[in-house]
């Protein structure tokens, strides 16, 4: 029986991260999963590491850095960066208020307002009403999620010597001692990344941050002919979501008109996100429906909302769906994520909120620094 020093429950973004952060420390590290690979959030997503948008304070700090991680982690682990940048089209004049005081503050660093013709010339499918006004950031990068996922678990067991040990399900963690349906794991300190599973592990634990499960249903849109996007594309519909738009208050102006004449889709927590993937295909969504135990069964209206708002801002005629998904993530009010302590050596972190993918190395170094304590440099 090997002993380890760091064992990860949790194989999705939020695990890997714990993994590589420890591991640079030289740390010897096992992951484990109860499923054959990776199948929660961490797959279904957009894939689509966004920094602007993302809620003022450490949620944006730790974004900022996830990306700088991204970037290494996917140029050494062959994970191709197929768009870079985003550009939020909006055709409201509320949108402008909210666009103009975003750019004051420290978050719109390296962000800028554009024209519709200089929005296009990222985006030549922009419909011109829908992008009257438009905000760029270059700061995003887009990966496929579905490969991108098990390129870094391959990446992190070939160059860093990381153990991963999936189907099997933990079944206790105290260390020294990880009990698992398959057997025992010695490791001196563990951390627990449920996703939205809040009963397997700790569930007392868990019940005390009240967290419930956000369900988003998710689409592939065919183009009728090639197009080419240089960035991902957001709506109106963001600025009236994301916080780190939607907390300013010169929003409220806009979220009072969308709930006015986009009542539906506010009401299912829908807002526009578009990226492209390698063989021109989008990746479309999203909605966000909330319940302890959500179905899992998709609804056309829903995704007839999403696709609504897709042509009124892109101009595709003749573009198809190929295919529909549910995803769920763990989600709390009031918080965008947490980490507990039970015992000095287990932690349990979470990410409430939609942006696992986008802060997870962040959260993870902040982590490692906690468990293992803070140090100036790391194994190269």
């Amino acid at each position: 029986m090997a002993g380890y020093d760091l064992a990860i429950v949790g194989a999705g973004i939020l695990g890997l991260a714990h993994a590589l952060a420890a591991a640079k420390r030289g740390k010897k590290v096992v992951v484990i999963d109860r499923d054959a690979q990776a199948n929660g959030a961490s797959v279904r997503n957009f894939g689509f590491v966004t920094v602007t948008g993302q809620e003022a304070g450490d949620c944006w700090h730790l974004a900022r850095r996830a990306r700088e991680v991204w970037a290494e982690v996917a140029e050494e682990a062959g994970i191709e960066v197929l768009q870079r940048g985003l550009v939020l089209a909006a055709r409201h004049p509320e949108s402008e208020a909210v666009i103009d005081a975003f750019l004051k503050t420290e978050m719109g660093e390296g962000c800028a307002k554009l024209t519709a013709d200089e929005a296009q010339a990222h985006v030549p499918q922009l419909r011109s009403d829908a992008a009257k006004y438009a905000l760029y950031s270059p700061h995003e990068i887009r990966v496929e999620s579905r490969t991108a996922i098990p390129l870094v678990t391959k990446w992190l067991a070939d160059k860093w010597g990381v153990t991963f040990r999936f189907g099997e399900a933990g079944t206790s963690v105290a260390p020294p001692v990880i009990e698992t349906a398959s057997g025992r794991i010695e490791a001196e300190t563990a951390i627990v990344c449920p996703g939205d599973d809040f009963i397997s592990l700790f569930p007392e634990r868990m019940s005390a941050y009240a967290p419930t499960r956000c369900k988003l249903q998710m689409l592939r849109v065919v183009p009728a002919k090639p197009v080419l996007f240089r960035t991902a594309v957001m709506s109106d519909l963001g600025l009236g979501r994301y916080l780190g738009y939607a907390d300013l208050p010169e929003a409220d102006a806009l979220k009072k008109r969308l709930d006015a004449e986009q009542a539906e889709a506010r009401a299912n927590g829908i807002h526009l996100i578009v990226t492209q993937s390698a063989d021109g295909s989008f990746v479309v969504g999203d909605s966000h429906h909330y319940a302890p135990t959500p179905d899992p069964f998709g609804s056309k209206a829903v995704d007839d909302l999403i696709l609504d708002e897709f042509d009124r801002v892109l101009d595709l005629p003749g573009r198809t769906v190929s295919e529909n998904w549910i995803g769920t993530y763990a989600s709390a009010s009031g918080r965008w994520r947490f980490t507990d302590k039970p015992s000095d050596d287990v932690r349990i972190v979470v990410v409430t909120a939609g942006c696992g993918a986008s802060t997870a190395f962040g959260i993870a170094e902040e982590t490692i620094a906690d468990l293992f304590g803070s140090q100036s440099g790391v194994a190269a």
